[in-house]
């Protein structure tokens, strides 16, 4: 199909039931349209292209220092904490969680065991016992983040945490991962692909 295909996200103010998404813009023509949705369009030369919008099951989320892939249903936010700090989150329906904290001018790998007391705090002052114990991630590009694996085992559930961090002389990430032992056939695919596809664009 000749010409470009561009697709935006609706502007106008959401007061009709009918209003979609997406628009979808093939050689200056647009229709408005919802993801899994067909419609017709009437092309410049008067014929009409049947075209569908559909969803992928992966994105590509990317930021400064890194990047890596999740389900294109689950969003990631980002929120600034300070100067030169941001936390960029994922978090699934039910709550297993990935986040990564970006310094912009500060090794981190020296607060892996504070990140394990704030994220774990809660639930050991609830009487979960927590155990903890030194572990690593290599990722495909060979580098390796270290860091430390914990459970915090209560009466009625127990939560796999991982905090893992890497750094440079004035630059690095922490990354917190969070799942509980209810919710691991859902959702250990989504952690798992995330630390398959990490990528740090940062030396060492």
């Amino acid at each position: 199909m000749a010409g470009v295909i561009a697709v935006m996200l609706a502007s106008a103010p959401a007061v009709s039931e009918d209003l979609k998404a997406y628009k979808l813009t093939i050689d200056g023509v647009s229709v408005d349209i919802d993801p899994g949705e067909d419609a017709t369009v009437t092309l410049p030369n008067g014929k009409d292209a049947r075209v569908k919008l559909e969803r992928n099951a992966f994105a590509t989320f990317s930021s400064k220092s890194f990047s890596f892939v999740h389900p294109s249903t689950v969003t990631v936010t980002k929120t600034n904490l300070s100067k030169g700090v941001d936390q960029h989150l994922m978090a699934s329906a039910v709550g297993s969680m990935v986040i990564i904290q970006e310094y912009s001018d500060m090794n981190p790998v020296m607060l892996n065991q504070f990140m394990l007391q704030e994220i774990t705090k809660e639930s050991v002052r609830a009487g979960g016992k927590l155990t903890q114990k030194a572990g690593s991630r290599k990722l495909a590009d060979g580098k390796v983040l270290k860091g430390l694996t914990a459970t915090v085992k209560s009466s009625t559930d127990q939560v796999a945490y991982e905090v893992m961090s890497y750094g440079t002389a004035d630059q690095g990430v922490v990354v917190i991962t969070s799942l509980d032992d209810d919710n691991a056939a859902a959702d250990r695919p989504m952690i798992d692909r995330f630390w398959q596809s990490l990528k740090l664009r940062m030396g060492g």
